[in-house]
């Protein structure tokens, strides 16, 4: 029976300690505004090219919008793949799969220990006591389900928060542990990754025995399982001879709030659940962990955890341990999807203005580009079509998320600006192909937003 590591792990390289590829600031620097830098030379490209080159120009938008189509044509496929899935592992039976799975080398599932980290700010005590109710809803939650409140110093009252939350949980749970992460410690950005650098010492040194049986969630405050998941996840866990090497995602979806929320959001985040979805289903896209994921505390004990200046803190550590691991490692999708809130706003002007500030914050992922490209030059032994394919995923989220709208909107009308007389153009072939791609894309949105309305709680 396993109880360690697999053969050979000590034996893969060990990420540098050092993310850059200089141990200059100035060159540190030149990495992280790399992708603004190219979306403000996609703008000025845009323009030059809409006053002297307009129809070259629109033959290139059209490409692109032509790409972005078949992108959604294969996104809509795959998430009604995707949807299958759900309803077929809805049905299966936990203990029954781990003894199809079972063999001499597994866990024993009274072997697995679920370590759940909570890092949360200035959080609604209400949201928590939710949380904490649907995961005390889990099955053998007494028994093999730890949990750690990771508060923030630098919220007033969060200890105490945190110490009603546990007076009201302490039976429900193996253990309910409260961390509170210092403000201002040197070298610290003020983010979620910082928090959880700082739970997980904690959790590790009080609680944990044998890391080798621990599977570590990272999940948002308002994050609502699916009653089967931790169930299953143990089963995946135990069964699986790369457990210490993979993390498993389940789908998102927006339902927590979701009638309480603007409508114009419900489309926006009903397009990024079937997005997510189909991230996880198809192989020709790289996956990679997002908002709540779990992990194998081995393999954060070998990361050596968190970095404590990420504010992407699932795709730093998933790019991280991916080198690591020399690369040997794994998404495994778990098609029991997890709800959570919506941005909040009542009217559009609120809802635009949240939806705004969560765009910003997004934004900070695409440092991930300069944080990849730096760990391929430290770590040339591992660079590999792998590593190629999960720098192309960081970056093309990314830059088409700004760079690539900034073409089509702009490029395809910005002509008009300066060449009043081009309006004929666009009953033109690519004309009319770029505005057929952007209906594909709209059809295709608008049936995410059905298939989602379909299935809210």
């Amino acid at each position: 029976m396993s109880h360690g590591y697999f053969t050979g792990f000590s034996d893969l390289p060990k990420v540098q300690k050092q993310p850059l590829m200089f141990s200059s600031y100035v060159y540190a620097r030149w990495l992280d505004v790399l992708p603004g830098g190219m979306a403000w030379a996609t703008c000025i490209g845009v323009v030059i090219g809409a006053i002297f080159a307009p129809s070259k120009l629109l033959i290139g938008v059209t490409l692109l919008a032509l790409y972005l189509a078949g992108r959604f044509v294969l996104a809509g496929t795959a998430a009604l793949w995707g949807l299958r899935q759900i309803s077929q592992w809805q049905t299966i039976d936990w203990q029954s799969e781990y003894l199809r799975r079972a063999t001499r080398d597994c866990l024993r599932l009274d072997q697995v220990h679920h370590l759940i980290l909570i890092p949360n700010y200035q959080e609604n005590v209400e949201i928590l006591r939710r949380t904490l109710k649907n995961l005390a809803g889990q099955k053998n939650a007494a028994q093999q389900i730890s949990v750690v409140l990771a508060m923030e110093m630098a919220e007033a009252g969060a200890l105490a928060k945190a110490a009603l939350l546990r007076a009201e949980f302490a039976g429900c749970f193996a253990h309910v542990l409260i961390t509170v992460h210092p403000a201002g410690l040197a070298g610290e950005t003020r983010c979620k990754s910082a928090n959880l650098s700082w739970a997980i010492r904690q959790a590790r040194s009080k609680l944990v025995d044998d890391p080798a049986q621990v599977i570590v969630t990272v999940m948002d405050a308002d994050t609502l399982w699916h009653p089967a998941y931790f169930e299953s996840l143990a089963v995946l866990f135990a069964t699986d001879p790369r457990r210490y090497s993979t993390y498993w995602q389940a789908p998102i979806r927006y339902h927590a709030n979701v009638w309480g929320a603007y409508p114009l959001l419900r489309i926006l985040h009903a397009s990024a659940s079937a997005w997510e979805l189909a991230y996880l289903v198809v192989p020709w896209w790289r996956k990679l962990p997002m908002s709540s994921y779990s992990l194998s505390l081995c393999l954060l004990d070998r990361a050596e955890y968190w970095d404590v200046d990420a504010i992407a803190d699932e795709w730093h550590m998933a790019i991280k341990s991916y080198f690591v691991l020399g690369g040997q490692q794994w998404v495994q999708p778990v098609f029991l999807p997890f709800l959570v809130n919506m941005i909040p706003g009542r009217t559009a002007w609120a809802a635009l203005r949240e939806r705004y500030q969560q765009s910003f914050r997004h934004a900070w992922g695409a440092k991930e580009i300069g944080y990849t490209l730096a760990l391929m030059v430290l770590n040339r032994r591992v660079v590999s079509w792998g590593v190629f394919g999960l720098l192309g995923r960081v970056a093309h989220d990314n830059l088409m998320a700004g760079a690539g709208w900034i073409v089509i909107f702009l490029g395809s009308q910005l002509p008009l600006l300066f060449h009043p007389n081009w309006m004929h153009v666009y009953w033109s072939v690519p004309g009319i192909l770029f505005q057929a791609a952007l209906l594909v894309a709209g059809l295709l949105t608008l049936m995410f937003w059905l298939l989602d309305f379909r299935i809210r709680p």
